[in-house]
């Protein structure tokens, strides 16, 4: 739809031109944290949204991404930090299908049971295989990309939202062209009716599998650039609050719709930032916010949104 083109190419828009004039450090972190969001969220929100799984072990494939760049930009292997993101989304991606492989042919909670583990696998291994990851120190040091250090405008976070806008459009545009695309018609068809797709030809193994690789490849890129801005690399990126925060900006902007992962990035960066001096309470306050959410509008921010201007989005929608 026009509409849905015309947002993301707004919001990378708006992003760019915040990077022009904003000066305040806090304000760009704030930036980079919403585009790293949105990117993560955007690959999230393929498995759930179109295919109608919940694997709550995608963040399996942001930590692969992350260590992928720690490892190979580190001294001892020394590659450029962009041959690494690009890697570090093959990886990624790579792992996806090995694992697509085998919990796409489960159903229901034994899909979830399985990614979960994967993501507990590779913490455990990036916790205790030492010589590789450093353990539990983690790998620290990790280089940015050198083309951040050829104009001086660029050094410092502003070179990280730049990277950001980039990452972000590339992942915009294939989750445009997926989603509109033969493979994203029969994934929305297999998620709203598995039975109906077989009888019209559509394997659901093959276009399940399709989308997880993308959304693997897409997380891989998403880990890729948080390992580069942190800077930093431990077990910790296997956790559940990854997870935690992939879901809540899914469900919260809307799950099944292009825009809601940069909808529910944009509430969930300023939320953290908002109530960091709540401390523990964070997170009991980040539940209730989206037990609301649930209740009063299950379909997320842009779902109402869709609700309210049910015509503007009808006449897009044929244009």
């Amino acid at each position: 739809m026009k509409i849905e083109r015309h947002f993301m190419v707004g919001f990378l828009a708006l992003s760019a031109l915040l990077a022009c004039f904003v000066q305040n450090d806090y304000l760009l972190h704030i930036l980079v944290l919403v585009l790293m969001y949105s990117v993560l969220a955007s690959s999230l929100n393929l498995i759930i949204g179109y295919v109608g799984e919940f694997p709550l072990g995608h963040v399996a494939f942001f930590g692969l991404g992350a260590y992928s760049v720690a490892i190979l930009s580190s001294p001892a292997v020394g590659w450029p930090v962009t041959v690494t993101i690009a890697a570090a989304a093959l990886v990624a991606a790579a792992a996806g299908y090995v694992i697509g492989r085998v919990t796409l042919r489960l159903n229901g909670p034994f899909f979830v049971i399985v990614t979960l583990a994967f993501a507990e696998v590779l913490r455990l291994l990036a916790n205790n295989w030492v010589e590789l990851t450093n353990g539990p120190m983690g790998i620290s040091g990790v280089a940015h990309p050198a083309l951040l250090d050829m104009s001086p405008w660029l050094a410092g976070k502003r070179g990280f939202v730049v990277m950001g806008i980039v990452l972000a459009a590339i992942t915009f545009y294939i989750c445009y062209r997926l989603v509109h695309s033969s493979a994203g018609r029969a994934a929305v068809t297999l998620r709203e009716n598995n039975y109906v797709a077989q009888s019209v030809g559509i394997d659901p193994f093959r276009y399940s599998q399709f989308v997880f690789v993308v959304a693997a490849f897409l997380a891989g890129i998403a880990g890729a650039y948080y390992a580069s801005y942190i800077s930093f690399v431990g077990p910790e990126v296997f956790g559940f609050p990854f997870t935690a925060t992939m879901i809540i900006i899914v469900l919260l902007g809307g799950k099944g719709t292009l825009l809601g992962p940069i909808a529910g990035a944009i509430v969930v960066a300023l939320l953290e930032e908002y109530l960091r001096e709540f401390k523990e309470l964070r997170l009991s306050l980040f539940g209730l916010i989206v037990m609301a959410s649930v209740l009063f509008a299950p379909d997320g921010i842009m779902g109402f949104v869709q609700q309210r201007f049910h015509h503007l989005f009808g006449r897009t929608r044929h244009a």
